[in-house]
């Protein structure tokens, strides 16, 4: 059980880092961005060509993963996100299925369609018993490092500069122009960073979740299911929703494997059932 729980945990930090880019952009910038799961897939395979082609090691291809992913976001939301911000969720989710079908193909085309894989170093291998259970000690690292990146979202959003700017653009654009803050710059940096998140995620990812160009439409629903149930209020909410939502999907895979993979959509309908909101609703 307490295996379970461990594992559980592992895949929910991950979760988190996969969606929370997504969570800034539809639950603060009110952008609903259907290609997000693309930049993961970006970062995965950003990672995998690097390690596997360049010799470049996995700890190296992290940061790379990062920064690439956040330069592609940075140039996508200059050049064709911003033009959509004014327009209605449907016109935006048309945009980006879009592109989540271009990137598929892309990606298909480019490395064909089998699944990938990443060799993690030796000593992010294997498992170590701690405190009489078993831990692996990648999802180990998965933990610590998922976490350290929570709790530094969340410090950047309450207590910078940076983040109360983002906050007074997201309440109130005009407002925040006519106080002399670079609305457009703010929102610019906002996505790259999410979308650098998102890179992130697809490159820790790679080895638990598998690889391959349909990624961004596998994996989309869960991004989805975690801003829904977590709400939009902040870095809160879709963290918790992550933590359950993966505990619930390794338990139930275990224990019920037969319907284990639906147990997250049950989990989904009996919060939004209780708080239609999510879990950690913006208050009116």
């Amino acid at each position: 059980m307490a295996t379970i729980l461990f594992d559980g945990v592992a895949y929910g930090m991950l979760l988190f880092v996969l969606a929370c880019g997504l969570a800034v952009t539809l639950g603060l910038m009110n952008f609903v961005n259907l290609a997000h799961g693309a930049f993961a897939m970006a970062g995965g395979y950003a990672t995998v060509l690097l390690m596997d082609r360049a010799g470049v090691p996995f700890l190296a291809c992290l940061p790379v993963a990062f920064l690439g992913t956040a330069v592609i976001g940075l140039v996508l939301e200059r050049t064709l996100y911003r033009h959509m911000y004014r327009r209605s969720h449907l016109d935006q989710v048309l945009f980006s299925i879009g592109l989540v079908f271009m990137s598929v193909s892309g990606m298909t085309w480019a490395m064909g369609s089998s699944q990938q894989n990443v060799k993690l170093p030796d000593w992010l291998m294997g498992r170590v018993e701690l405190m009489g259970v078993h831990v692996g000690i990648y999802r180990t690292f998965i933990i610590v490092l998922c976490g350290l990146l929570a709790i530094g979202l969340q410090f950047g959003l309450t207590h910078t500069r940076f983040g109360s700017r983002l906050r007074a653009a997201v309440d109130d654009a005009r407002v925040a122009r006519g106080l002399g803050i670079p609305v457009g710059a703010v929102f610019a940096v906002t996505f790259a960073v999410g979308s650098g998140l998102a890179g992130l995620g697809g490159a820790l990812g790679t080895e638990i979740l598998g690889l391959d160009p349909n990624f961004p439409l596998k994996f989309m629903i869960y991004f989805l299911i975690v801003v829904a149930v977590g709400g939009t209020s902040g870095i809160a909410g879709p963290f918790a929703a992550s933590l359950l939502l993966g505990i619930a999907d390794v338990a139930g895979k275990y224990y019920i494997p037969a319907i284990g993979a639906f147990i997250v959509y049950f989990v989904m309908i009996a919060v939004l059932v209780l708080r239609p909101n999510g879990l950690f609703a913006r208050p009116r």
